[in-house]
């Protein structure tokens, strides 16, 4: 055994608290003291963690740990921070077993924990190992985690992964008895296929405009009959996304783990996709609750985010998307928090033309048409619309087309023309030295820069602007628009072509462009 420290001689282990996905530093600091038995945890806790002390002593109880009768004290520091979640269970345990003389106090103060203890010191895994190994990476010391959470640590690869299935196994790791074996990364999880755009019948240009969103990420409104595919043709969009990037699979590992999405280390390259339903919430969408959790909008970082029935949703939830539509973050701002999430996504939104769906039927429609239409398509504000950068009216499948067999390139194809144009952007972006990923991302000098159009291209584009009462906002959109087509057709320059293809996707409620 070792010596037990004196009061002033603290035993010490460290964890994080998450504020967003920055994981706070946490000291876990625990005394062993004479006076009257008791345990105490101080340093601003919530329920689960002040229940960590009855957690902690039935579970050395189990291992049959006598505590002793003398006075526990353990603090949080800073004590500031609120402290959420039972993942401070372990810490705890850790620092009282070195506060004891059963584990050495400096192996267990150059390690950062985090596990929550069952009754039979069994470890139970716990949401944010991923960001616990990159903050444990960053102060160079070792995690120690529960065994389901190691493979999904090991991701990070800054630091050594230790991850038991028992309290009892860290103690005869920490006391050199049964060492463990650092913790390897999981597999690449396969997902399942998002099915082939050539099984769409028809709608070969809402696949045009499907492939143009996808090599520039930029937003999308169909509005079209119930049963014109809509929903079909976004299911397949993540089968033409490329791969996502090391940096960007990390990003979005980061969010999923805390959000508990991460299963057995099953970091995946396939682009998210979020498709809520049109009665979530606000803090359901964009984010919030207790804790501000991350909200679909940030769990679709990096991929896509499908909102069907797109007018059905609350207003005031609608609205909300326009900052994290321009910035790519959404600032989740509550009373004990602050944080802040990325959430560059793309949006793909679906609309029925009017409250029963049947406006472009004229022997169905109701007889309200067509200004059931109009008011329906109200709800979504013209701010909110402006920032479509493609909008297409997806019109009703013909029975004689249900009857053909699949035509048209498969995803694997149009997935090649969509690498190509991004691997121009990526170049193209890295020569000028600029942050920006995609198209959708410039603005300013770097629109002008890279999306400046020849002189038909220029005339045509200032004559729709002044046709059309192009905003600011829609004029920049349409450059953009125009750009990523013409990084499609492998053209130099933005030429009339491009901007007239690009100004055929605003035509769609041009009473808002």
């Amino acid at each position: 055994m070792f010596d037990s420290p004196s009061p002033e001689a603290l035993a010490r282990c460290h964890t994080v608290a998450f504020e967003g996905l920055d994981a706070r530093r946490v000291e876990v600091q625990c005394a062993v003291t004479a006076g009257l038995p008791g345990f105490a945890v101080v340093g601003l806790p919530d329920k689960a963690v002040s229940e960590a002390r009855e957690r902690v002593r039935t579970a050395l109880q189990a291992m049959a740990i006598a505590l002793p009768s003398k006075r526990i004290t353990v603090n949080l520091s800073p004590a500031d921070l609120p402290k959420e979640g039972s993942h401070f269970d372990l810490p705890i345990a850790l620092a009282l077993l070195a506060a004891l003389g059963i584990l050495p106090p400096d192996r267990v103060e150059e390690a950062v924990a985090l596990g929550e203890l069952s009754l039979d010191g069994r470890l139970v895994p716990v949401i944010g190992a991923l960001p616990t190994a990159l903050a444990a990476g960053e102060d160079d010391r070792v995690l120690l985690c529960p065994a389901a959470c190691g493979a999904e640590a090991a991701w990070v690869g800054a630091t050594p992964v230790f991850a038991a299935k028992s309290l009892a196994d860290l103690i005869a790791h920490l006391t050199d008895r049964a060492p463990l074996d650092p913790a390897r990364p999981g597999e690449i999880r396969d997902d399942p296929t998002t099915g082939c755009l050539s099984e769409v019948r028809g709608q070969e240009r809402a696949k045009r405009a499907l492939e143009i969103a996808a090599a520039g990420r930029h937003h999308m409104l169909m509005v079209g009959s119930p049963g014109s595919g809509k929903s079909m043709l976004a299911a397949r969009l993540p089968g033409i996304l490329p791969p996502l990037s090391a940096p960007e699979a990390l990003e979005t590992s980061m969010i999923q783990s805390l959000a508990g999405l991460l299963d057995e280390g099953g970091i995946s390259r396939t682009r998210p996709y979020r498709a809520p339903h049109h009665t979530a919430s606000m803090a359901a969408v964009v984010g919030g609750g207790r804790g501000a959790k991350p909200g679909e909008i940030s769990l679709a970082h990096n991929g896509v985010l499908f909102l069907d029935e797109f007018p059905e949703y609350a207003r005031a939830v609608l609205e909300t998307l326009r900052q994290p539509i321009e910035t790519g973050e959404v600032v989740v701002a509550r009373a004990n928090a602050h944080v802040t999430y990325p959430c560059r996504f793309l949006l793909i939104a679906a609309a029925n033309p009017c409250r029963c769906g049947q406006l472009y039927d004229a022997g169905q429609a109701c007889g309200r048409a067509p200004q059931c239409g109009a008011e329906y398509m109200g709800k979504i504000s013209g701010p909110l619309m402006d920032r479509f950068d493609l909008r297409l009216e997806v019109p009703p499948v013909s029975y004689a087309d249900l009857d053909l067999p699949p035509s048209g390139d498969t995803s694997a194809e149009i997935a090649k023309r969509v690498a190509a144009a991004r691997d121009i952007q990526s170049a193209r972006f890295a020569e000028i030295g600029a942050a920006a990923r995609v198209n959708a991302d410039a603005e300013g000098a770097l629109l002008d820069r890279i999306a400046t159009p020849d002189k038909a291209g220029k005339d045509l584009l200032l004559k729709a602007a002044e046709r059309f009462h192009l905003t600011a906002r829609g004029y920049h959109r349409v450059l953009r628009l125009a750009r990523t087509i013409a990084d499609l057709d492998g053209a130099e320059t933005v030429g009339q072509p491009h901007i007239a293809e690009a100004v055929g996707y605003r035509l769609i409620g041009a009473q808002s462009v």
